[in-house]
């Protein structure tokens, strides 16, 4: 969906201030709700048919939405008995062969897929850590650096929070952020912060929903790599809590690994854009990403260089 483009003379905020809830309903404080493999296993079953799997009902009246557990089962060669006790966190982790089998049968993409195997690698993990401040690599900087101002560029962290970027990526982004923020790691931007708590980076994409839902996804896949991680669990739980836009995504469990993209932005400097992400990743530091926009038309490369100015 679009958003329309509103005139904003609120001053520059820190990003780490919650706005008023976005949503019309009051949640609990709690548990984000990361889920395991349980979980992740009944959300994919229920979007399977039978008609999906050649399966024949007969006509029968049906009480689940997708594959029962035993027809399941059945499928991926597996006893009934042996996939409930799973699916309701009783099995302890299943051999890499029968989560291929699952995720055969489940219609799993090959990211859908590693997710499954992380969850299964992960399963009974439950105290939480809480990992030390990011720093980005310094063979990332000095890309960073030698980029110049020739393409925006963004560099972030596990869990979306902004490193490190270059004048024209901040301008393109986040302009009403402060440049130096991400230095300090009690300042640093957060980009799923800013895409739902911040009216004012939701006003910026015209192309919302859809990178909506690719952050959604892509910080579920984090999840699933990373579930005793206290800080992506607290951040996860402050989107739940207070956007009902993230709510509902997180609760419809896809992932994604998002690596590129489109961005179709209304500028308040410069006026419209379209761009491509295209996200490099860094050996040394595997968990960081940098992203690089380009231009997908004259207007937009020609805007582009006015942010560089």
């Amino acid at each position: 969906m679009e958003t329309e483009s509103r005139t904003h003379t609120a001053p520059k905020s820190p990003t780490n201030a919650l706005p008023e809830r976005t949503g019309g309903r009051d949640r609990e404080p709690g548990a984000p709700g990361l889920g395991g493999l349980g979980a992740y296993l009944k959300n994919r079953r229920d979007r399977v048919t039978p008609a999906d799997v050649g399966l024949r009902t007969y006509g029968s009246t049906r009480r689940v939405p997708g594959l029962r557990r035993e027809e399941l089962a059945q499928l991926a060669g597996v006893s009934a008995g042996y996939y409930t006790r799973l699916e309701q966190g009783q099995a302890g982790t299943a051999s890499p062969q029968v989560l291929d089998a699952l995720a055969q049968v489940l219609r799993l993409d090959d990211v859908e897929t590693l997710h499954l195997h992380n969850l299964a690698r992960h399963q009974g993990r439950s105290r939480l850590v809480r990992p030390r401040p990011e720093s980005p690599h310094p063979r990332v900087l000095s890309l960073l650096t030698a980029l110049g101002e020739a393409a925006p560029a963004v560099v972030l962290g596990r869990r979306g929070d902004v490193l490190a970027w270059n004048r024209t990526g901040h301008a393109l982004t986040a302009a009403h952020v402060d440049f130096d923020a991400p230095g300090d790691p009690a300042r640093r931007p957060s980009v799923p912060r800013m895409f739902f708590l911040d009216p004012l980076t939701r006003d910026l994409f015209t192309n919302w929903d859809a990178l909506a839902r690719a952050h959604v996804a892509y910080l579920r896949l984090t999840a699933g790599r990373y579930p005793t991680d206290a800080r992506l669990a607290e951040l996860i739980g402050e989107l739940v809590m207070h956007s009902d836009r993230f709510a509902g995504l997180w609760a419809a469990g896809d992932v994604a690994d998002c690596t590129v993209g489109t961005m179709r932005l209304r500028h308040p400097a410069v006026g419209g854009l379209d761009v491509d992400y295209q996200v490099w990743l860094q050996p040394e530091s595997p968990d960081h990403r940098l992203e690089v926009y380009t231009p997908n038309d004259a207007a937009s490369a020609d805007a582009l260089r006015l942010l560089a100015l």
